[in-house]
């Protein structure tokens, strides 16, 4: 099962106001603009969604089972999570590896108005029904963002450009219209754009650039392998040994990296990498990380490859 349940952001632990107190719907500052921080998690205005809205099953990733649209035992009443500084110790490592790109927010403050569900149980269905729907459409929006900053990727920028500008507009239609977007379609539209930026910006690297498209690479012994430029889209790399590899400009779209060790790898440049897919890995003080994300903090408390890693 794939983890679906939670965020990495911390605000989603601390006590807080209730949100209809103390939020309002962001202006809507026109479909062309896209600011990148909206497509962080802000857990301080959602209405746990991500804790309500989706299932999770007993698993390695979650220590019960819960199905959609019933709250998660540990939600609070202020939307918080009661153990959010401790879910990898209580099992809830699927919580820790959750993001939904600011799709939480989306839907609480502008989708439904900042009126939340426990207020207005008669809205619960349809926002809950929404917030995958739009979780997968902010993330198209991450990764078309991020292919915007692509110096390489010029070429394909002003389809680029379209292509986020459409997204967005389709983020603010009303709850009905958002649950109704076909997303396979659309991502089979914007995932041509996203691969012709990877490939531009991948042919700088020197030498011969690997394939690894949708490989399966569980387990695999890759210490200190040169991956520089290589193609990792959506590669199972579950458990795979990448201590000291070089990962500088290989796309990682998709990739399955849970458990995999990254240990003094370098993944400067590595496109479209996300939070979620770093604190589903191991690594240490010695990975080197693109600048755009952080350093998981249970990789402090981690020994590197062959030793024993935190239950």
């Amino acid at each position: 099962m794939s983890p679906q349940h939670g965020t990495p952001s911390p605000a989603r632990g601390g006590g807080r106001p209730r949100r209809h107190e103390r939020t309002k719907p962001r202006p809507d500052r026109g479909s062309s603009v896209v600011n990148r921080e909206d497509l962080r998690a802000d857990c301080s205005a959602c209405f746990g969604l991500c804790c309500v809205a989706l299932p999770f099953a007993r698993s390695a990733d979650f220590p019960r089972d819960k199905p959609a649209g019933r709250a998660c035992g540990h939600l609070r009443d202020d939307f918080g999570c009661g153990i959010h500084a401790r879910l990898r110790d209580e099992g809830y490592r699927g919580c820790t590896v959750f993001d939904c790109f600011g799709a939480g927010q989306k839907v609480s403050q502008v989708t439904f108005g900042g009126i939340d569900w426990r207020r207005s149980p008669e809205s619960a269905s349809a926002m809950f029904g929404v917030f995958p729907v739009m979780r997968q459409l902010h993330e198209l929006l991450a990764y078309t963002a991020e292919a915007l900053e692509l110096p390489a990727a010029r070429p394909v920028h002003r389809e680029l450009r379209g292509a986020l500008a459409r997204i967005e507009e389709l983020t603010r239609g009303d709850a009905g219209s958002v649950v109704a977007l076909d997303v396979d379609a659309l991502r089979g539209e914007v995932n041509p754009l996203l691969l012709r930026a990877s490939e531009l910006t991948r042919a700088r690297a020197p030498g011969r650039r690997k394939d690894h498209r949708g490989a399966d690479l569980m387990g695999a012994r890759l210490a200190r392998a040169d991956l520089r430029g290589a193609s990792l889209r959506g590669a199972l790399l579950v458990g795979a040994d990448l201590t000291g590899a070089d990962l500088r400009d290989a796309d990682l779209i998709g990739a399955d990296l849970r458990g995999a060790d990254l240990s003094g790898a370098d993944l400067t440049g590595a496109l479209f990498l996300t939070q979620a897919q770093l604190n589903a890995a191991r690594g240490d003080t010695a990975t080197t990380l693109p600048p755009s994300l952080e350093r998981p903090a249970h990789w402090a408390r981690e020994v590197s490859a062959g030793g024993v890693v935190d239950a």
